[in-house]
């Protein structure tokens, strides 16, 4: 079982970092506003990646970060086990409020005025913020990649007792 979700929470950190770089990816080489199109196809791609990728995966981690908490034993008293989920929650309400919600949003903004019922100036506004905010998730993301790896001991240092 533990190798199993080890496995899973691979492959969901695997899927997770991947569409964050291809949102960030997506947001570099965004098609100006004027070409609503391209624009607008581009947008409906972002939501479409932020909807079948970048949450399954992050709900893939999640899921099995904590199971494998509740799992292993040895994980329960370790600190870098219990930062590893601050920052997972972290990644977890950050992707939600900051890369999905303006994802899906946007797409449905970009296609309205596709269809004549939004004013294309108002398309656009938010892919600096978009960009920044994809940017920082993914650093926490990589952030706990790297500490999963590292594995530091947080607590008091043990001294050692002199002869």
């Amino acid at each position: 079982m533990r190798k199993a979700l080890k496995f899973m929470h691979t492959i969901g950190g695997i899927g997770l970092t991947g569409a964050l770089v291809v949102q960030l990816l997506m947001l570099q080489n965004m098609p100006p506003v004027e070409s609503l199109p391209a624009y607008a196809t581009a947008r409906e791609q972002m939501g479409l990646i932020a909807q079948w990728i970048l949450f399954p995966s992050l709900g893939l981690v999640l899921v099995s970060g904590l199971l494998s908490m509740a799992w292993t034993d040895a994980f329960h008293g370790q600190g870098w086990v219990w930062m590893k989920l601050a920052l997972g929650v972290s990644v977890f309400e950050g992707t939600l409020i900051a890369v999905k919600g303006p994802a899906s949003q946007e797409a449905a903004r970009a296609a309205q005025a596709l269809a004549g019922e939004l004013d294309p100036t108002l398309l656009g506004l938010t892919t600096v913020s978009e960009w920044k905010s994809t940017l920082v998730i993914l650093g926490v993301a990589v952030a706990n990649v790297v500490l999963a790896v590292w594995r530091p001991r947080f607590g008091r240092k043990q001294s050692r007792a002199t002869s």
